[in-house]
């Protein structure tokens, strides 16, 4: 769950719903600067559906000590360090839900989800707030999702559905920052992000080099993006949400009964030149 607060209650959005801001952004990625994605379906689905593995544990919200919902917030972006409050073998059995259902419809829509677990976890968690004596568990799930990599991609060889040149790790590693970069601009654009920041991994441009994205807050959910990576200089994309109100609640009970009762709404997110 991701948790955008009000003086009223919260904004909250699923990890599926802010996948799908992602897989919206990626539909749109490409401009005269910066490629689009390809292989295009493959890769569209893998960025839309890169947290569905957190749906069913999404429908049941949860709240943290200070009886606030237990979500990404504001304050952590560009950190990942709860792991206080999760409990990790419940955490890696849903991410590794979410890739092994993935690898039974599309390998190469599975390896991006993979390689953005993995980097989750290991380039960019905070391992001080694991406990010591789960550090093994997380290590082998590490070993286990970079094994199921190099597993798909022979599979996607020996398949010859898609050209060579698209299954290299370089044109995977591509692709995997391209899911990180749409990821990024999703998870800003649910907490409503003020000031500035980049985009998580620079991104291809079609002279073969690369680019950071600087994202600017400019309005309520509206930025802007240097350099801009989309064709038309402004656009507007739909994010479903719920509010919430309330700002503490005093069991999950009680915040289960009031997001189940609000009703999905959508909002606009705008993003230009």
């Amino acid at each position: 769950m991701l948790r955008l607060e009000t003086n009223e209650g919260w904004w909250l959005v699923t990890h599926p719903d802010h996948a799908d801001l992602a897989g919206q952004f990626a539909t749109k990625w490409g401009n005269e600067i910066f490629c689009s994605p390809e292989p295009r379906a493959e890769v569209l689905r893998g960025i839309f559906a890169h947290d569905d593995g957190w749906a069913a544990r999404d429908a049941k919200p949860l709240i943290t000590k200070q009886g606030k919902p237990a979500a990404f917030s504001r304050e952590l972006v560009g950190k990942y360090s709860a792991f206080e409050e999760i409990d990790l073998e419940e955490y890696l059995a849903v991410r590794r839900g979410a890739v092994q259902l993935m690898a039974q419809q599309d390998a190469y829509a599975a390896i991006l989800i993979s390689m953005h677990t993995h980097n989750l976890l290991s380039a960019r968690a905070d391992r001080s707030t694991i406990r010591p004596e789960q550090l093994s568990l997380l290590d082998a799930f590490l070993e286990e999702q970079a094994s199921l990599q190099r597993e798909l991609q022979q599979r996607l060889a020996d398949a010859g559905e898609l050209p060579p040149e698209q299954i290299t790790w370089e044109a995977l590693t591509e692709n995997f920052r391209l899911l990180q970069a749409t990821d990024n601009l999703s998870l800003l654009s649910c907490v409503d992000f003020g000031g500035e920041a980049t985009l998580l991994w620079p991104q291809r441009t079609r002279d073969g080099a690369a680019a950071e994205i600087q994202v600017t807050r400019i309005a309520d959910r509206s930025f802007r993006l240097s350099p801009y990576p989309f064709a038309e200089p402004q656009l507007m994309f739909k994010l479903r949400t719920r509010f919430v109100p309330g700002l503490e609640f005093g069991s999950s009970e009680e915040l289960q009964t009031r997001f189940d009762a609000a009703k999905v709404e959508e909002i606009e997110i705008t993003v230009s030149k």
